[in-house]
């Protein structure tokens, strides 16, 4: 009756010690994509919004269109402005027109020949005077007349003179100075209105889509979440034993549930620096067991086959055995 029993203790001792043998060199996780909040860059509403949940979109696609009130025609009143300033500007860069030089000839024509008369009229009287023949009232309004003659033709010269030079170059500068901020100013309002189509930064996945057409958004709460399919991650945990043979940049190959026969290299991209679970100082092996630490692997699949959420199991049993090797060689060098 003994021998029964202890055969059954043994028994549930092999049970117990294939449980403790369980394979530790693999991890399994989830999927995970880095996200990115698509949102708008100034308070708006949401005219359209043109994905779903789940849908795959490529960078550059557009994702919701956003309206803000008065900001068409506040770009409109811009682009009149520089209109204006270009206008001002090209007027004074070509300077008179011919007609405006025409004229101004004629009337320094007109006032050098009123400017002759009256000077020789003055001359002829002044004669007259000393031969006593006209008044001296009389050769005073002459002299007056031949000298304001004379002032009018130096006016019509100089006028003339400024319409051939042109505008001055400070005040060219000036237009010019005016065309630009007239153009900075409507560029800001163009840049407004583009920031106001939200399109897709990446590649990749609609992860959430928080609102609808008609909602007043503050600036910066996302509309969409999009996951980048270029740069997907899987968290794993592993023991202390497996968890030690591990370093950052380590290659380590994927499987993924769903995708059976094929395999996929991931790089290790950070390690834990404490352990999931933190028990009393004085650890027992039992309590060491139970010690996890999590791996961050990266993927880098441009097949858009991967999915977030899907499972991928890790397999570490090449770091593991690697390090196991070199400990043993250490050791045979030792002896």
């Amino acid at each position: 009756m003994i021998r029964p029993i202890v055969c059954g203790t043994l028994t549930v001792l092999v049970a117990l010690a294939g449980c403790d043998s369980e394979d530790t060199s693999h991890a399994s996780g989830t999927i995970e994509f880095t996200q990115t909040d698509v949102a708008g860059t100034v308070p708006a509403r949401v005219e359209r919004v043109l994905v779903d949940e789940g849908a795959t979109v490529k960078a550059g696609d557009t994702l919701a269109i956003l309206t803000q009130t008065g900001l068409p025609q506040d770009i409109q009143q811009r682009r009149a402005r520089v209109s204006a300033a270009e206008s001002e500007l090209r007027d004074l860069e070509r300077g008179a027109r011919p007609a405006e030089l025409e004229r101004a000839r004629s009337e320094l024509r007109s006032a050098t020949s009123e400017a002759e008369r009256t000077a020789s009229d003055s001359v002829r009287l002044a004669r007259m005077l000393a031969a006593g023949a006209i008044s001296q009232s009389a050769f005073d309004a002459a002299t007056n007349a031949a000298r304001v003659a004379g002032a009018l033709r130096d006016g019509a010269r100089d006028a003339l003179q400024l319409l051939e030079a042109g505008a001055r170059p400070d005040r060219i500068a000036a237009a010019r100075a005016a065309v630009g901020a007239a153009r900075a100013q409507l560029a800001m309002g163009e840049a407004a209105a583009g920031d106001l189509v939200l399109t897709a930064p990446v590649d990749g996945q609609v992860m959430a889509r928080y609102a609808e057409a008609g909602e007043v958004l503050a600036a910066g709460v996302p509309v969409l979440s999009l996951g980048d399919a270029r740069h997907a991650w899987v968290r794993v945990y592993v023991n202390a034993p497996v968890f030690a043979s591990i370093k950052v940049g380590d290659m380590v190959p994927l499987t993924i549930d769903g995708l059976p026969g094929e395999t996929f290299p991931s790089r290790v991209t950070a390690l834990a620096t404490a352990a999931e679970f933190t028990p009393r100082v004085a650890l027992t092996e039992k309590e060491r067991a139970d010690l996890l630490f999590g791996v961050k692997l990266e993927l880098s699949d441009t097949s858009g086959r991967l999915k977030a959420g899907l499972p991928a199991t890790a397999q570490f049993g090449h770091l593991a055995n690697g390090s196991a090797a070199a400990k043993d060689s250490t050791q045979d060098g030792d002896q």
